[in-house]
């Protein structure tokens, strides 16, 4: 068997993490056993598609180096692969399932099913509908639709038994018919809901395994029921346990959560974005954290995958980030971080000499040009900040040891991280200070920040001579 999967998202928003996650899933499963990764475009709810969120998908996937074998623009043995473009194909299927018996139109107004809803309502029950147009004459309906009524296709729930099936993660599940719906399966413009849809695209694309968020365990008896109407075979099924902010509460677009889209905008990069959403719900079995897309397809196995909720934690991706950022070559960082150096406005001093002082320091970009906002300009500070209990000074032996520094600085005839180093390290031997009393006061005079990346030499490096003396003058004065 030639496994085929699919990812079918809706085009209504950027692309948040748990889809990116089941994406990324369906590809590296499909891909372990040679089959084929297929995408398709659920845009049936027309009410709530959004512009531009195609392109969005299509980016998307681009992006994390998931390339879809068959899908709009690339075709397929089994297209259209865009769901309003196969309107007529779930009409055809919708009578033949009326035919079947699996199915039956509906006439029911908005009015009538508006006030079984109130009903309902008032008597404490759960909202049903109730069959009415069950009962009407095979002959008399089809001759009503062929007339141009009004109408809708509603599913047939077998009245007694119960609907099994087995899931990879979740085991087997037994749902009485008494509890499900007769839903709509067609709409009355001719559009199919999701539960209809998707089952039918299923099975004429050939899809074996069917990978979707656990919300759906739910319905899928309803999907079996149609399967078993029409006399198609079950695909597989693997649902996948939720991503949560917290373990009460699951991650949500609707809710201002990141997406993917934002996470590359704040200075993460694909790589560990990929790697950790990858690891939110599967073990590989092994020690190993840090995984490519190409080894991903070599290792990936469903039984590596959770029923349980994994929690997403940011603190975590950042460590993550750091990690990956700090395999990049000096060249490779610089190209990620030249756009916040611009934004920092640095273009006049040594940004390879930058970088390497950053590599090391970063967790993600965007947090670049605070970090070096002392570069540009010297922040208005407290002299408070030369007093260090941990340092072991204060704002007195700072001002003695810059008088002593700045001569020093000024004489230095080769400007560089060792000669600037080597020259504070002989005040440190001849003074018989500690070093900390020594680096804290300098640094600390060329920042103006309780925190920066660097140590005094590397950053009076990077400012160069003329600036970081200026800044030392300042510095004593403001100690005198």
């Amino acid at each position: 068997m030639t496994i085929r999967t699919r990812f079918a998202p809706s085009p209504t928003g950027y692309m948040h993490i748990g889809n990116l996650r089941t994406a990324i899933y369906e590809y590296l499963i499909a891909k372990r056993h040679h089959g084929q990764f297929i995408l398709r475009i659920e845009d049936t709810d027309q009410e709530r598609l959004v512009e531009g969120a195609t392109n969005v998908i299509f980016e998307t996937l681009k992006t994390v180096n998931i390339d879809f074998d068959e899908g709009p623009g690339k075709g397929g043995e089994y297209g259209p692969y865009v769901q309003s473009e196969r309107r007529q194909i779930y009409r055809e299927y919708a009578d033949k399932l009326v035919e079947l018996g699996g199915a039956y139109y509906c006439f029911c107004g908005k009015e009538r099913l508006e006030q079984l809803r109130s009903e309902c309502e008032s008597a404490g029950k759960t909202y049903r509908y109730d069959g009415c147009c069950k009962n009407v004459d095979n002959d008399l309906a089809f001759t009503r639709v062929k007339n141009g009524e009004n109408h809708v296709v509603r599913q047939v729930i077998p009245t007694g038994g119960h609907t099994t099936f087995t899931d990879v993660v979740y085991g087997t599940i037994t749902v009485e018919n008494s509890e499900l719906e007769e839903g709509v399966l067609l709409k009355a413009d001719g559009l199919p809901t999701y539960n209809f849809a998707n089952v039918v695209d299923d099975h004429l694309m050939k899809i074996t395994h069917v990978i979707r968020g656990s919300e759906y365990l739910s319905s899928t008896p309803k999907y079996n029921v149609l399967y078993s109407a029409f006399g198609w075979e079950l695909p597989i099924y693997i649902h996948l346990p939720p991503i949560m902010k917290t373990k009460d509460k699951k991650l949500s677009k609707r809710e201002g959560d990141a997406s993917f889209e934002d996470f590359i905008n704040r200075g993460f990069l694909k790589e560990a974005i990929v790697n950790y959403i990858v690891l939110l719900g599967w073990n590989p079995g092994t020690e190993q954290e840090f995984f490519t897309i190409d080894e991903l397809k070599q290792c990936f196995e469903v039984q590596g995958l959770s029923k349980s909720p994994a929690i997403f934690d940011v603190q975590k991706l950042r460590w993550m980030n750091s990690e990956y950022i700090k395999r990049l070559s000096v060249e490779e960082y610089l190209q990620y971080a030249k756009p916040y150096f611009i934004q920092a406005g640095l273009v006049d001093i040594d940004l390879h000499k930058l970088s390497v002082l950053l590599k090391n320091r970063t967790e993600i970009f965007s947090e670049i040009p605070e970090k070096i906002s002392f570069i540009k300009n010297l922040p208005q500070y407290d002299i408070a900040l030369f007093t260090h209990k941990k340092m072991k000074t204060d704002s007195g032996i700072s001002l003695a040891v810059l008088k002593r520094v700045l001569p020093v600085l000024q004489d230095i005839q080769q400007w560089s991280v060792d000669d600037i180093n080597n020259s504070l390290m002989n005040i440190v031997a001849e003074s018989g200070l500690k070093n900390s009393q020594v680096l804290w006061p300098v640094r600390t005079a060329l920042t103006g920040m309780e925190s920066s990346p660097g140590g005094a030499a590397e950053l009076a490096d990077i400012l160069g001579q003329s600036e970081s003396i200026r800044r030392l003058e300042l510095a004593i004065q403001k100690l005198v």
